[in-house]
């Protein structure tokens, strides 16, 4: 059961995520505020969700939070400032498109760049954990799969419509056959 806020005095936005460990495309992040009185029974973190069911909460939780933001940072700026610090910079732009100032900031994960004076709270394994960062895994994950899937009909052998641009397989003997193309990472170590 996700817990609904972590200070119910404050008004919390959930921060996560996606596209981390890609070998191609952008990294996104999304922040979600949601009422504190949220509930979906198929929420959860977006990795134990099926496609399917990622894709009917999308528009549930766009309608029902109070203010949601997705943003991304490029595969160039990723090499250009490493994955941790564009994946900062993506939650930083995301938290700056929110419509509602959030009072506290509750991340996903171990680490966070603080934003500007707003309180943050750092959760290792918050998308299971809280239904905002919950809310912004599922958000920052849909975003990016249908970024991915997009650009898979511009270079179709690199299989990114099923695998997104991780390190599958099909993706490395796509990348063993054909190279790189200007949208995967250089700085990613395949």
């Amino acid at each position: 059961m996700l817990l609904p806020f972590f200070n119910a005095h404050l008004t919390e936005a959930g921060v996560d995520e996606a596209g981390r460990g890609c070998y191609a495309g952008p990294v996104y992040a999304a922040a979600v505020i949601l009422p504190t009185n949220f509930f979906h029974p198929l929420l959860d973190d977006s990795k134990k969700l099926t496609a399917a069911q990622r894709d009917l909460l999308r528009p549930i939780i766009e309608k029902e939070s109070i203010a949601f933001a997705v943003a991304s940072v490029d595969n160039h700026t990723i090499d250009q400032v490493n994955i941790l610090q564009a994946s900062f910079l993506a939650m930083h732009l995301a938290i700056d498109q929110l419509t509602v100032l959030p009072e506290m900031l509750l991340i996903d994960g171990n680490r966070f760049k603080p934003y500007k004076n707003i309180m943050h709270q750092c959760v290792v394994k918050g998308d299971g954990k809280y239904a905002s960062i919950a809310a912004a895994s599922v958000l920052a994950k849909t975003y990016r799969d249908c970024y991915m899937v997009q650009l898979h009909q511009q270079f179709p052998h690199y299989c990114w419509k099923k695998n997104k641009g991780y390190g599958t397989l099909t993706h490395r003997n796509a990348i063993g056959e054909k190279g790189l193309c200007d949208y995967h990472r250089k700085s990613f170590n395949i």
